[in-house]
């Protein structure tokens, strides 16, 4: 499976590709960040995010993109320009016919490092340890990136056995 993760950011919208499958390792096949000013106007700011993510897709091929979602913060621009972000990221892919994935930070955290609560830099750290790395992708948002990528792999199995299941029980209650 090779998903791309996205850490969504009008400023620095973090992308990272994973590629792996649940118990086994996993191999980090880029990891990047795309940058927009922070003074330009927001459309083109938007614009060049849809570029980037655009090229990302284009080179790596993807089977699932795994976006951050949205939490309420407390700086409202903040998670307008995250919220935009992500929304560029999702419509990137959904054009293409690549599911997405919304997975919470607090899941993205649990999911690499055991605890929902951990810092930037246990993040950064288990990513470096998971995906042998030298040293954890800078900046931040990059690794932030490769862990939603992460997190995908890891729960997508449990995830598609939930959906079949739950399907499986609405079809049976239709028959009966």
């Amino acid at each position: 499976m090779r998903v791309l993760g996205v850490d969504p950011g009008l400023t620095r919208c973090g992308v990272g590709v994973v590629e792996g499958v649940a118990g086994r390792p996993l191999t980090m096949i880029g990891v990047g960040v795309v940058r927009t000013p922070a003074d330009a106007d927001l459309g083109h700011r938007l614009v060049a995010v849809e570029q980037g993510i655009e090229r990302w897709l284009d080179e790596y091929g993807p089977e699932y993109v795994a976006v951050e979602r949205v939490f309420s913060q407390h700086n409202v621009r903040t998670v307008m320009g995250t919220a935009q972000a992500s929304a560029v990221a999702i419509l990137c892919a959904s054009r293409r016919g690549i599911p997405v994935a919304l997975h919470t930070p607090s899941e993205v955290k649990a999911a690499v490092t055991g605890s929902g609560r951990a810092d930037k830099a246990q993040v950064g750290a288990m990513v470096t340890r998971l995906l042998r790395l030298a040293a954890p992708p800078k900046p931040a948002d990059a690794a932030d990136a490769l862990a939603l990528a992460i997190c995908h792999i890891w729960r997508a199995p449990a995830q598609n056995r939930l959906q079949q299941a739950v399907a499986l029980h609405a079809s049976k209650g239709r028959t009966a």
